[in-house]
């Protein structure tokens, strides 16, 4: 299910992936404006929007997946990307405070166990966005987007989802209103069809972006195991020393 990370980097590289960047920044800033003063870890392929806090947080890394690969990043800079596990992330419990997945569930073999990891390295008052290719999106339908790999999430299978791995979904927004052609009058138009699709409340976005918080005090269902009763032997009659002594 994975993509190569060469594929990522050309899609970004070309108009159609520069639209699709700027797109979707836009939401992700509404919910993150800023990051001054944050621990910033973005994981799957999120360094085309990790430059929106780069420059302002305490730390801003990104973890690429050892199936897809990693690229440098930032160029002409120290490295600060790194190939990880993504079940084993390389950073100790409550280590950030703000995690951007991006190109990363719709991907992973076991998007539940990911998720138990951004859960143990999340702080507790720590926030995550997701941005993830949407169902009933045109987007979904070719493959000539890297939005067209994987598997692409409902809005209720996301809040399942999340829900099952201790995280709270606290807001919703929608990007890639319009077609995924590289054609001249579609991508200057698409700011256009972005507001349109979110004044109309449009179902057919190309793609989810949900905040969620950690839960902190999450709810662990006990299981109560019924006592087994082990008849023992049947008791038996033992004569005592004095008996044995008349005898």
């Amino acid at each position: 299910m994975s993509i190569d990370v060469i594929d990522l980097r050309d899609f970004y590289s070309r108009r159609l992936g520069i639209v699709a960047r700027q797109l979707i920044n836009r939401g992700i800033k509404e919910r993150w404006p800023g990051a001054e003063g944050q621990r910033v870890l973005g994981i799957g392929y999120p360094t085309p929007y990790l430059g929106l806090f780069r420059e302002d947080a305490e730390r801003c890394i990104a973890f690429m997946p050892a199936a897809q690969g990693v690229l440098k990043w930032p160029t002409g800079r120290p490295a600060l990307a790194s190939l990880v596990d993504e079940f084993s992330l390389p950073l100790p419990d409550a280590a950030v405070d703000r995690i951007l997945l991006v190109h990363a569930l719709e991907i992973c073999d076991d998007p539940a166990a990911l998720l138990r990891e951004v859960w143990r390295v999340l702080a507790p008052s720590g926030r995550v966005i997701a941005v993830i290719p949407n169902r009933r999106g045109v987007w979904t339908r070719t493959e000539n987007t890297p939005f067209g790999h994987g598997r692409p999430y409902s809005r209720a299978q996301i809040t399942d989802l999340l829900r099952q791995t201790w995280f709270t979904p606290t807001a919703w927004g929608e990007a890639l209103f319009m077609p995924p052609y590289a054609g001249g009058w579609l991508l200057k138009s698409a700011l256009m069809w972005e507001r349109a699709g979110v004044a109309l409340s449009l179902p057919f976005a190309g793609v989810h972006i949900v905040e969620a918080t950690k839960q902190v005090y999450r709810v662990i269902p006990a299981k109560r195991e019924r006592a087994r009763l082990i008849p023992s032997l049947k008791p038996v009659l033992v004569p005592s020393s004095t008996a044995a002594t008349r005898s």
